[in-house]
């Protein structure tokens, strides 16, 4: 099942909506790698041993989150401003 290129763009297909339901940046790192590891699979690019699938999986999830952390992420010196306190009425 680990070498069955479809289950990994589906589960990197899950990861994203995942993502769009619990938004903050964490599950879209996973389901870039995922997909990344099914379109190599389909496309012959990786073997089928499942040490190399994950290592594949965690290094490209690692830095596709590294990437869209910093391009999408907190800003250095931004700051958030309060307005009102939630106990004022």
């Amino acid at each position: 099942m680990w070498a069955i290129w479809w289950v990994w763009i589906v589960a990197g297909f899950a990861l994203g909506v995942l993502e769009i339901i619990l938004p903050g940046y964490i599950f879209v790192g996973f389901a870039i790698g995922a997909v990344v590891v099914g379109a190599g699979l389909g496309l012959s690019v990786l073997g089928g041993s499942l040490p190399l699938l994950l290592l594949v999986f965690a290094v490209v999830s690692l830095v596709a989150w590294v990437l869209l952390r910093r391009t999408l992420g907190v800003r250095s010196g931004q700051v958030k401003l309060w307005d009102r306190d939630i106990n004022d009425n």
